[in-house]
């Protein structure tokens, strides 16, 4: 199974200025990514930064890193990846996964489970992943996106709010979390080449305005989503200042600095 990995990188952020070129251990968080998932994905993956900033194409360049560059005022990062296949000239029966940015600390393993997902004829239009939620805390987090999924582990929604609602446990106590376990999600998607160009044509949904979640115009507009099951949570990313700290601590404690 071969597939493209994309990366998109935006030169803009609100908590962290210049994310994808933060130092880590000497090397741009960017690139770090692009070698992480090199590092662990099947011999022949293509893996592309789809920057929108020149500086960033610069860095990756520095590091042998592919890279395209596009245009900086895309609504979302679906559109970007859009694009990027269009530059990358690849076809509507490709699969590319999207993994973001500021994930320096990506499992490759991960990247080719979610690939997995939307391979073959009868694939669904994308693929993601999810893990349980052990702590009630994270269970209520609107900042925490959870899924639900059916029998055959399509998902059946994704949300902010605690889903599947507990009525009866939360009704005695509010640290309990329901059995089987909720699921959160994590954000990495794989997606057919030709349903990144049907996505870019569809119409904003409802529930995607609401949510604040784009992956919900799929399920609206009636294309499954499969999701990957891990048994436990991925290292998390860099959205702060204080992420930026931990990871460089540990790729630190990886080199041996430490």
């Amino acid at each position: 199974m071969q597939y493209t990995v994309l990366i998109p990188a935006r030169l803009a952020s609100t908590r962290l200025p210049n994310k994808p070129l933060a130092d880590i251990g000497g090397i741009p968080m960017v690139v770090r990514v692009a070698q992480r998932v090199q590092s662990g994905v099947p011999q022949g993956t293509r893996v592309v930064v789809a920057a929108d900033h020149t500086s960033i194409v610069q860095a990756c360049a520095r590091h042998g890193i592919e890279s395209v560059v596009t245009a900086i005022d895309h609504v979302c990062g679906t559109d970007r990846l859009a694009q990027a296949c269009e530059l990358l000239g690849l076809q509507d029966e490709q699969v590319v996964v999207n993994v973001q940015g500021d994930e320096p600390l990506i499992d490759p393993q991960l990247v080719s489970a979610v690939a997995q997902l939307v391979w073959g004829v009868h694939a669904p239009s994308m693929g993601t992943a999810a893990h349980p939620i052990v702590s009630a805390r994270d269970f209520v987090n609107p900042n925490i996106v959870k899924v639900v999924t059916d029998a055959k582990g399509f998902a059946l929604y994704f949300s902010r709010a605690p889903i599947a609602w507990p009525r009866d446990l939360f009704a005695r106590s509010e640290d309990a979390l329901p059995v089987p376990a909720p699921l959160r999600h994590i954000g990495i998607y794989a997606y057919r080449v030709g349903f990144l160009r049907t996505f870019t044509a569809l119409a904003p949904a409802p529930i995607e305005t609401t949510e604040a979640l784009e992956q919900l115009r799929a399920l609206w507009h009636g294309h499954r989503i499969a999701v990957h099951l891990c048994e436990q949570a991925p290292e998390g990313g860099v959205d702060t200042p204080e992420d930026l700290v931990r990871v460089r601590q540990i790729y630190a404690a990886q080199a041996g600095v430490l």
